[in-house]
């Protein structure tokens, strides 16, 4: 593609949930309470573990940078997000929104990569607690995340290089509330279909690495756990394994909804509230899983209150 190509769309214009003036107001008022919550429990989950010697385990390692990514992750969409219900006009510029596409696509698939992670996390706790400690040593842990990190931005630069030298000579207006990929191909002048291959090789890519790490350290943890004779142990076990489980369920049934589904299935409003589920809700629910699901958390917290209420 030629520079005049580009040069075509300086920006894009964020199209939002509605056009009705009375309900802009009310969405800022919903995302603003959202967002603050997200950055209260992921923030203070970070300083609850950084705080809290007991909780300096591989476990809690991978669930602190978790915490630091979802509010990362809310970051990076909703601020403008929110601008945009108050603006009365919703644009962002050509480099503002391959930039906010980048970050946000890294950050998704750097989570994605760390659900993977713990779950490999706890097969090791689980069938291999004598070697627990070495597997899974400060260097490992450091490792892996360094890893999941670096291979979810790779993953983000190729979307970037592929998606933003396709020329946009027409609509710049992006029926969404952030810079997706999927909007945004649909506003080239020019055949994306082999950007859509790669956007859906790339899903299944990292879906199938993902879910079979998952899937077979939880097929050898339930072997494990079917071994042991007492159901108290078997509970006690498991019950480490219950809120992986479910921010596992929420984030990918979220993320393979919107990007595994044939293009002919997509509608936009479909397509715009599961995009605000996984970028916007789930970052805000992940604190309160891993709060609520786990005792080492609520007995640091209840520490850390009562400590608090004696000062």
């Amino acid at each position: 593609m030629d520079g005049r190509n580009h040069s075509l769309v300086t920006e894009f214009v964020l199209k939002g949930f509605t056009g009705h003036p009375e309900m802009q107001v009310i969405l800022f008022t919903v995302f603003l309470v959202i967002y603050v919550i997200t950055l209260m429990g992921n923030l203070g989950m970070i300083v609850l573990i950084k705080s809290n010697f007991q909780l300096h385990t591989p476990m809690y390692f991978f669930l602190c940078h978790l915490a630091f990514v979802d509010a990362c992750y809310s970051s990076v969409v909703t601020p403008k997000m929110m601008v945009n219900f108050l603006a009365e006009s919703k644009v962002i510029s050509f480099t503002g929104c391959a930039m906010q596409f980048c970050f946000y696509a890294g950050l998704a698939g750097t989570e994605y990569f760390l659900l993977s992670v713990m779950a490999y996390d706890r097969y090791v706790a689980i069938c291999k607690p004598l070697l627990y400690t070495v597997v899974m040593s400060r260097r490992m842990c450091i490792c892996l995340v360094s890893v999941s990190c670096g291979c979810s931005f790779l993953n983000s630069v190729t979307h970037i290089i592929s998606t933003f030298q396709l020329p946009f000579c027409g609509s710049n207006a992006i029926n969404n509330l952030f810079c997706d990929i999927t909007p945004l191909l649909k506003l080239s002048c020019a055949s994306t279909q082999v950007n859509e291959i790669v956007v859906f090789a790339s899903a299944c890519l990292l879906g199938i690495c993902s879910c079979l790490t998952i899937f077979l350290s939880y097929f050898y943890i339930l072997s494990s756990l079917l071994r042991i004779h007492s159901s108290e142990g078997r509970r006690k076990a498991f019950s480490t394994c219950t809120s992986h489980l479910m921010a596992v369920t929420v984030f990918y049934g979220a993320l393979l909804f919107i990007y595994l589904r044939p293009s002919s299935s997509h509608t936009q409003d479909k397509d715009k509230v599961a995009s605000v589920f996984y970028t916007v809700i789930i970052p805000m629910l992940n604190p309160m899983i891993y709060s609520l699901r786990n005792k080492e958390v609520k007995d640091a917290l209840r520490k850390a209150l009562h400590k608090h209420a004696r000062i």
